[in-house]
């Protein structure tokens, strides 16, 4: 008798079905890619490229860790007063000491080069929140910062990581609204576009739900508020890891 075997799940089809829950105004869109750690499984549910705002601050710093490894050095006390205050406060300041650090968007471009981001371009110039990027590369990123296969050491993703869970209190939003409590690391980013005073709302992170982990990115552009985007990206961190809970 032929063993039985257990249907596939169509992950992107499950996401697609959760992602009706989410709500967007008009013009509004969203776009979001999760990985489920345990299983090895990923889903992804919309496309194109969205400015990164603020979460491209996670790959500044994996960037200059990156180029840190590879001068075989460690990072100056200067860089870490930096890297603090950017991941856990999104410090613009010391972002804008960091990027120009690491070569501005030459350096960041190189080091997605080796991380395997495909659809990310850096800002011009001073403008790296303008960074070009898709959920699926930030999911790559998250890949590289979280998982064990990775051109970053084992020490420079503890340190990474290990600041994306001390984000401040009032930044205690995004895709941990889909994590059991406090089981979470993030990076968001918000910024008003000055042309159209609409905004872009993302978050990135990694989450714990029933013991299960998994890794979060989720990109929106075009809302009227700060506030609705918000509503968004949490929505969608929640159908992402849905999508894995309710096969």
């Amino acid at each position: 008798m032929e063993p039985v075997t257990e249907p596939t799940v169509d992950r992107d089809a499950q996401l697609a079905k959760t992602m009706k829950a989410v709500a967007l105004e008009n013009g509004a869109a969203v776009s979001v890619a999760v990985f489920d750690i345990d299983s090895g499984e990923g889903a992804a549910y919309g496309e194109g490229a969205f400015d990164t705002a603020s979460i491209v601050k996670v790959d500044i710093l994996a960037t200059l860790l990156l180029q840190a490894q590879d001068a075989d050095r460690h990072l100056t006390a200067a860089e870490k007063t930096y890297a603090t205050a950017m991941i856990t406060n999104s410090d613009n300041t010391s972002a804008s000491a960091l990027w120009d650090i690491i070569g501005q968007a030459d350096g960041l471009d190189a080091a997605n080069k080796r991380f395997g981001l495909t659809g990310t371009s850096g800002g011009d110039g001073a403008l790296w929140g303008l960074t070009q990027t898709t959920a699926a590369d930030q999911l790559t990123l998250l890949q590289q910062v979280f998982g064990d296969d990775s051109e970053l050491g084992k020490a420079s993703r503890t340190y990474l990581q290990g600041l994306m869970g001390e984000i401040a209190a009032d930044q205690h939003w995004g895709v941990s609204a889909a994590a059991d409590g406090t089981q979470w690391a993030l990076k968001n980013g918000w910024l008003a576009r000055s042309s159209t005073v609409l905004w872009d709302i993302n978050s990135i992170g990694r989450v714990t739900v029933d013991g299960d982990e998994y890794l979060v990115a989720t990109l929106s552009n075009g809302n009227t508020t700060k506030a609705k985007g918000i509503s968004v990206v949490e929505a969608a961190a929640k159908a992402a890891v849905a999508a894995f809970r309710s096969a």
